[in-house]
């Protein structure tokens, strides 16, 4: 599943629209030949590194994110969320969100995906089959066509994940994030996008930013990314992945957000699940 990101959506309820979530559109990718990945030694230990870290059964982090939308008359605007992720492999997940659009809520127990509006005191769920956090994944991909900013965390193998498709890569420097020496690395992922990546330069590598650059798209848009406040020494229990609504929340149903392509015809998206 390879995600890189470029849009924010608002998720269509059955009583409007509903902004929710960290969930976009992945960029269009055509078939490019792929060369052999020129990815520097330094690179791909720190990314492994990464990887390896994130494998934990359970953690906690925040992100900040600033994400381009387009606006009414085609204009691209910037959006920010402020996001608390909790992770308990294989099947759990919770987002607490806050940001321009308001407050919402992601709550995922291993068989059931609850998206709550705690700002338009609506909810809807999603029933996820395989019932992983993975299995998560694919059904925001296949039932409303829309991906999470940063599912390549979240994914078995963290390290394959972000590198999937990257023919380039290497250390730029080092440079300091809140007091702690990160490296800063650039990759190249054919067509047109550019990763810029910092890990801190320890054995953990836990990242501290991304920033994903899209040079074929109008405007050249971007994706960024903060990372803060890791906690690997979390035990939450069951009843942290229970959604319980509120009094006066409303239960409604998501809607597709654009039709499944005609019989015959190529997917609008690149890249599967």
């Amino acid at each position: 599943m390879k995600l890189r990101y470029i849009v924010v959506l608002e998720v269509l309820f059955a009583g409007g629209l509903v902004g929710i979530l960290p969930l976009t559109v992945p960029a269009s990718h055509a078939a490019t030949p792929q060369k052999k990945p020129a990815i520097s030694e330094e690179a791909s230990a720190a990314v492994m590194r990464m990887g390896q870290t994130l494998r934990a059964e359970q953690f906690s982090f925040q992100s900040r994110t600033i994400r381009v939308y387009t606006g009414a008359n085609g204009e691209p605007l910037h959006i920010v969320h402020t996001d608390k992720i909790t992770v308990h492999r294989p099947n759990r997940l919770l987002v607490d969100r806050t940001g321009d659009d308001g407050v919402s809520k992601l709550v995922f127990d291993g068989k059931t995906a609850i998206v709550y509006s705690a700002t338009d005191k609506k909810y809807a769920s999603i029933p996820v089959q395989e019932g992983t956090i993975a299995g998560l994944l694919k059904e925001a991909v296949q039932r409303l066509g829309i991906d999470f900013p940063l599912a390549d965390l979240f994914t078995d193998v963290p390290d394959k994940a972000f590198l999937t498709g990257v023919t380039e890569g290497t250390v730029v420097n080092t440079v300091t994030i809140e007091g702690i020496p990160c490296l800063h690395m650039f990759f190249v992922q054919p067509p047109g996008i550019e990763l810029e990546l910092w890990v801190e330069k320890n054995d953990q590598s836990l990242p501290r930013r991304l920033i994903v650059s899209y040079r074929t798209l109008p405007g050249e848009p971007n994706f960024i990314a903060e990372f803060s406040d890791w906690n690997f020494n979390i035990h939450p229990s069951d009843a942290d992945f229970a959604f319980q609504p509120p009094a006066d929340a409303t239960q409604v149903q998501l809607k597709p957000v654009a039709p499944p392509p005609a019989k015959g015809k190529a997917k609008a998206k690149g890249g599967k699940p």
